[in-house]
């Protein structure tokens, strides 16, 4: 019975890839800001072990957000947002994406990519 429950149990959906109808920098300002407003400032529980590093002025052209363990800032990330071009195509990847929580986390993203700035 139990291995039937763990093959049945719903994980993150991965990697994902989304479109935007704006540049990269002006969609990834959205999303960070709104990421760091919905999951960090109101104390999630599912964030509340990461921390938040926003890497927006890239000169690679690909502005970027990173998830990281609280307890090692500037370590592996364990979730990676970013965008390129214009309009922006943005990436969505990391081990959080495996995850339960993957689900929700790219869900909340999707909608902050298309412009919804709420949580």
């Amino acid at each position: 019975m139990l291995a039937l429950v763990a093959c049945t149990e719903k994980v993150g959906p991965g990697n994902i890839e989304l479109a935007s109808g704006e540049p990269a920098l002006k969609t990834m300002e959205r999303v960070a800001l709104t990421a760091n407003r919905c999951w960090f400032k109101s104390n999630k529980s599912e964030f509340r072990r990461y921390g938040f590093e926003p890497e927006l002025q890239s000169y690679s052209g690909r502005p970027r957000m990173l998830i990281v363990p609280k307890n090692t800032p500037g370590g592996k990330p364990i979730l990676v947002v970013e965008a390129e071009g214009n309009p922006a195509r943005v990436s969505v990847y990391g081990p959080l994406m495996a995850t339960t929580h993957g689900n929700a986390i790219a869900e909340d993203i999707d909608r902050w990519v298309k412009g919804d700035n709420q949580c």
